[in-house]
């Protein structure tokens, strides 16, 4: 295995202030809503690698599309996970203080605003996605809001949720956690991944939109192995948020089913297969970036 190369970083760092550029503009303060627009910046500005939107750009650009209007995809899905942070930090859910290395938004502004915010953060990325400008083509900007709905919803990241808060004090087995993250973390970033070719146009039954989909499979498993490492070996510090909750909480993960070794192996394992699914985009500059951010979500210290 390779290490992701120092350009990947360069490109990510390129791309998450042009995101939060975008966010900036996408997410304005409303002097007319109180502290509501507010709350929602704080959540979504100022932070994060943007990895999800670094994969809806990139992959379009490897297949040809708009920058600018993948750029609206990008932000879009970067306000459903910054809704999604805030809702997992709530003292209903994880009950985490720190996000990010600064308060969460619920210490900040309270739990009610924190959760409204979440909610206007969730409509905002249908706004962004459903408006003209992301796409002349209405079906284009249909095919993208259900897809977005579908990864964040109940076949997804919110039903992915329940399931891990079911598992809690229960000892589950490989297969168990690997449904769980497939949707609780997966499923939006293989929406990410996918949305490139959403937008180029590609139909389902399309060769590269299918690689594109497969490895946004394997790189949302590789992700979670990884938080499941960092999350038993790293700091608070280094994390930017609380460590060690996942054992505190009596959850099963990755480390606890395979242990340290084995979940490492199982991570270097995926990301050879989310390598492989871009074979056939050969060497382009975005087909390496994106080989290159396989190694890098398992490699990242936070």
């Amino acid at each position: 295995m390779t290490s992701a190369a120092p350009t990947l970083k360069n490109v990510m760092k390129k791309e998450a202030e042009t995101v939060e550029e975008a966010l900036n503009q996408l997410v304005p303060e409303l002097t007319n809503s109180g502290q509501l627009t507010e709350a929602m910046r704080y959540a979504v500005l100022g932070g994060g690698k943007r990895l999800r939107a670094f994969l809806a750009i990139t992959g379009s650009r490897l297949l040809g599309a708009s920058s600018e209007q993948a750029l609206r995809i990008g932000a879009a899905i970067e306000c459903i996970h910054a809704y999604s942070l805030i809702h997992d930090d709530l003292p209903c859910m994880d009950d985490d203080d720190l996000r990010r290395g600064k308060p969460s938004t619920h210490v900040q502004y309270g739990d009610a605003l924190a959760l409204l915010a979440g909610d206007a953060l969730q409509t905002t990325a249908f706004e962004i996605l459903l408006h003209p400008q992301t796409s002349p083509s209405a079906q284009i900007r249909t095919e993208l809001a259900l897809g977005l709905s579908h990864a964040s919803g109940v076949n997804g990241m919110v039903g992915g949720q329940v399931l891990d808060i079911e598992g809690e004090k229960k000892s589950l087995n490989i297969n168990q956690i690997r449904q769980i993250h497939a949707m609780k973390t997966g499923a939006l970033l293989r929406f990410s991944a996918e949305s490139g070719a959403i937008l180029a146009g590609l139909s389902k039954e399309d060769s590269q939109r299918r690689a594109l989909f497969q490895f946004g499979t394997y790189l949302g498993t590789a992700f979670q192995i990884a938080d499941d490492i960092l999350d038993a070996t790293a700091t608070g510090e280094v994390l930017g948020k609380t460590a060690g909750k996942d054992a505190a909480a009596g959850k099963s993960t990755y480390v606890s089913c395979l242990g340290l070794e084995g979940a490492r192996e199982e991570a270097n394992n995926v990301v050879q297969e989310a390598v492989k699914a871009l074979k056939n985009f050969g060497d382009s500059k975005e087909a390496v970036l994106l080989s290159d951010l396989a190694y890098y979500v398992i490699e990242r210290q936070n």
